[in-house]
């Protein structure tokens, strides 16, 4: 929208052009995002109090956590109100995939939001049944990932890159509209599992956010692209923008859920989130490195599916809780202990991540 408005007082300044670079523009959608989320989360945080629209808590779970109880939730819709303003003021609202970023984060964004509705607001413990989240999450994954594949210019925006290998890439054809499909909605839950102690899920988002916003930055580049051996994907440059907002609103948020926390995401921010890495990862074509990245995402999926297959196989757990972050807890590690070392795991996987660019 301000790309516009500097494109036309451009014509009586030409320092007005200035706007014209993404790198500027990328920092601005930071520093937009964080201003907004600042300002407007006090407000949000009154309002959630005021409403009553507080957290529920496990009683099977650490007693710790007893404490939160009535916590303001649906902190999400913060984050993505921020998301959303700053990437409308300076991204080029012209190129196709900030839109199908944008769309995809805010209908996860509402599929969360409706679960979060129904837990706090209508006190339905059981939320949005499991069947109609998963049926909703995929129409969204679906669609996304049948538009990205018809308006594919090139194969190149199909072939799945692998990491490390100079000349190893594996063309998928309509396998493309699959591995998108599980790509947005793996991530989407993944982080949505993550998001249960106080900063846990927001900063590993915001550094894999910060990292995939490198890659959109390169893979818009010819230059860059041919030089790095990556795939040049015309247009995904402008990404950088929607990963420089998503990096100030989480980090605004974090400023209010870091531990304690005065606020939490819930499921309406934790699923966008998810989403929008997942979206980024496929259109700059680094599934591979999303999954080395987002580790810690990983991880906390993992443990609950071998804890679900180990109950059901065996009628024995693995793990004392899942997700694996429980786990810890409750064999003592205090709250912030786990949250600061997942974090630290998170910045040594995104820096491998990063390092993949030169390891072919």
């Amino acid at each position: 929208m301000l790309l516009l408005l500097a494109e036309y007082l451009q014509q009586f300044y030409k320092g007005f052009a200035v706007f014209q670079y993404l790198t500027l523009r990328g920092i601005l959608g930071v520093l937009t995002a964080l201003s907004l989320a600042l300002w407007l989360g006090p407000w949000m945080i009154r309002t959630l109090q005021i409403r009553q629209i507080g957290q529920a808590v496990r009683n099977d779970g650490p007693q710790s956590h007893l404490s939160k109880s009535g916590t303001p939730t649906m902190g999400g819709a913060l984050i993505l109100s921020a998301i959303g303003v700053s990437t409308l003021l300076w991204a080029d609202l012209s190129n196709r995939y900030v839109w199908v970023v944008l769309i995809v984060t805010l209908l996860f964004g509402a599929v969360g939001w409706v679960d979060d509705y129904r837990k706090v607001i209508e006190k339905n413990s059981r939320g949005l049944p499991s069947r109609w989240k998963y049926f909703w999450q995929s129409v969204f994954g679906l669609g996304a990932a049948i538009f990205l594949y018809m308006t594919a210019p090139s194969s190149v925006e199909t072939t799945l890159l692998v990491p490390m290998f100079k000349d190893l890439t594996i063309p998928l054809g309509a396998g493309f509209i699959v591995l998108t499909y599980f790509v947005i909605v793996g991530s989407s839950n993944a982080v949505n599992l993550t998001d249960g102690l106080d900063g846990l899920a927001i900063m590993p988002t915001v550094m894999v956010g910060g990292a995939l916003g490198i890659f959109c930055y390169l893979s818009g580049n010819v230059k860059f692209a041919e030089y790095l051996l990556i795939p040049y994907v015309p247009g995904a440059g402008e990404l950088i923008v929607f990963c420089g907002a998503l990096i100030g609103a989480g980090l605004g948020f974090l400023w209010f859920n870091t531990y304690p926390a005065q606020v939490f995401m819930g499921d309406v921010g934790a699923l966008a989130l998810g989403a929008a890495l997942g979206t980024i990862a496929v259109i700059v074509r680094q599934e591979i490195v999303l999954f080395i990245m987002g580790g810690v995402f990983v991880m906390e999926t993992l443990s609950v599916v071998i804890q679900v297959a180990s109950f059901k196989l065996t009628g024995r757990r693995v793990f004392r809780m899942a997700p694996i972050h429980h786990h810890f807890e409750l064999k003592g590690w205090p709250e912030p202990r786990v949250i600061v070392r997942f974090w630290i795991i998170t910045v040594i996987l995104v820096l491998i991540g990063l390092a993949t660019l030169k390891l072919r």
